[in-house]
């Protein structure tokens, strides 16, 4: 049995050795963090939640599990196995970021899920362009009378039916949008905007640049989470809209930082 750490410590000393503790054990419960602590169930699980939300450690049912850069995001399925993940909550991440554009407005749309769910919101608005690297918001706008659909080229990932590399890239360079909307892998507060696919962060990179602004779209289960590859620092996104699973101290520190944050 672990020996219990000292039961006085204030709130910001007993966090700072919860953390040093997941990162120790690589996963750590409830019920140890209440024996380490000599704290309560609900003392406990508040810790813990406030830690996720800051970006320490990830939370999960009865317990934690350690943030650790390469480590903390699963590898990601192909985007045709995961489109059910959260469906519902895509579907409303998708919705309310539709509404967001206006009409006569240019915008990016990026491949992912919940990118696509966006697409399908846009789906009867008029007088829209639609630029994308994604073959399937293509396939989903392409009838489409009110909207006039530019597509780039370059070499086509086939897991997420998207085009990457130096082609897609050399247009971008040529190209600006009123906004980008963007899917990621994961979001961490202090390292950012990740994804797990290397080739793909210059691609991402590039997207980003050409948006007067950049709205982040991502379910709960992104956030507090750091993956492979860096793509941009939180600096480069204006807005991010989430579900209401995203914890209240993450959003909070977003919104912070500048941020501007739709819970759905």
């Amino acid at each position: 049995m672990d020996m219990a750490l000292d039961p006085n410590l204030s709130n910001v000393e007993r966090q700072r050795k919860i953390v040093a503790e997941v990162d120790r054990r690589a996963r750590i419960t409830v019920a140890q963090v209440c024996d380490l602590f000599q704290i309560s169930e609900a003392t406990a699980r508040r810790d813990l939640e406030q830690l996720a939300g800051q970006g320490k450690l990830q939370r999960v049912h009865g317990g934690a599990l350690t943030l650790q850069i390469g480590q903390s995001a699963p590898p990601e399925l192909p985007l045709a196995d995961r489109s059910t993940e959260h469906g519902e909550e895509k579907r409303r991440i998708g919705a309310a970021a539709a509404a967001l554009i206006q009409e006569g407005e240019s915008i990016f749309i990026s491949s992912g899920s919940t990118t696509l769910e966006v697409a399908r919101g846009l789906r009867g608005r008029k007088n829209l362009t639609v630029i994308t690297n994604s073959l399937l918001v293509i396939n989903v706008l392409a009838g489409e009378n009110g909207i006039t659909l530019v597509g780039l080229g370059g070499v086509l990932r086939k897991s997420e039916q998207s085009f990457i590399g130096h082609i897609a890239e050399q247009s971008l360079n040529e190209l600006r949008a009123d906004k980008v909307i963007l899917g990621v892998r994961a979001i961490h507060l202090e390292q950012g905007l990740t994804n797990d696919y290397l080739e793909e962060t210059r691609t991402d990179r590039a997207i980003l640049k050409i948006g007067r602004e950049v709205i982040l779209v991502a379910d709960h289960s992104k956030l507090g989470r750091v993956s492979t590859a860096f793509v941009a620092p939180l600096t480069a996104v204006q807005r991010l809209v989430t579900d209401s699973g995203a914890q209240l101290d993450f959003v909070r520190a977003l919104e912070a930082s500048g941020i501007l944050v739709t819970v759905v």
